[in-house]
């Protein structure tokens, strides 16, 4: 399995082009904005993209969806349905921050606990991990953590926007961190990490459950 990134939008949010070459098959993590570079990062690697997954539904996760639809419109979006009031209303907050936000339509399959989504022969697990959003998942297996915006290098994501739940997050964060040390983090936004690497060193993760729980 091949692994890309383009960093993306006024967040500088991580878009992520997950693609297996034997199979010739790829899929999308949260394209956020500037969905004519990410379809150039599809082109480049000569997969046929199948799927459109979404960690949750803030405006910085989605802005692109419907650039990248319009190239692949038969390509379903799969989001967790505990996001969707999120994601119906991202139009209203890219608004607020005056920012250029094309509204995506309704996304086409819903993600759940403990479902298995592959690409080619790679095949992950949907962890739902609310907290900073209600339907936040990541996408975990083979040594790999797509954790969105649950869990950055040396931080955390935020618990005070609406909908946000301080104690799902520490909870979330919690199972993150039983995960085996040497995983491989990709987070929604920032540089990547591991599991080992944040237990010893993000003072977030160390004490999670007291921090956010107070």
């Amino acid at each position: 399995m091949r692994i890309d990134t383009l960093v993306v939008g006024a967040f500088d949010e991580n878009c992520w082009f997950l693609h297996d070459p034997v199979a010739g098959e790829g899929v999308l993590i949260d394209p956020g904005d500037d969905a004519d570079g990410i379809l150039r990062m599809v082109g480049r690697s000569g997969a046929r993209l199948t799927e459109v997954w979404l960690t949750h539904a803030h405006l910085d996760h989605i802005g692109a969806i419907e650039g990248v639809r319009r190239a692949h419109p038969d390509v379903p979006v799969l989001l967790h349905p505990a996001d969707l009031t999120v994601y119906l209303n991202a139009g209203r907050v890219a608004e607020a921050y005056g920012l250029p936000f094309e509204q995506p339509e309704l996304p086409d399959a819903p993600l759940a606990e403990g479902e298995v989504v592959r690409v080619g022969s790679h095949q992950f697990t949907v962890w739902h991990l609310p907290g900073h959003a209600p339907g936040h998942v990541a996408f975990i297996g083979e040594g790999h953590c797509f954790s969105g915006d649950v869990l950055f290098a040396g931080s955390i994501g935020r618990s005070d926007l609406p909908l946000c739940d301080p104690a799902a997050l520490a909870d979330s964060l919690g199972r993150l961190a039983a995960l085996p040390p040497e995983t491989i983090v990709h987070p929604g936004h920032g540089i990547e990490t591991t599991i080992g690497k944040e237990r010893r060193d993000n003072p977030f993760l160390n004490g999670a459950a007291r921090v956010l729980r107070g």
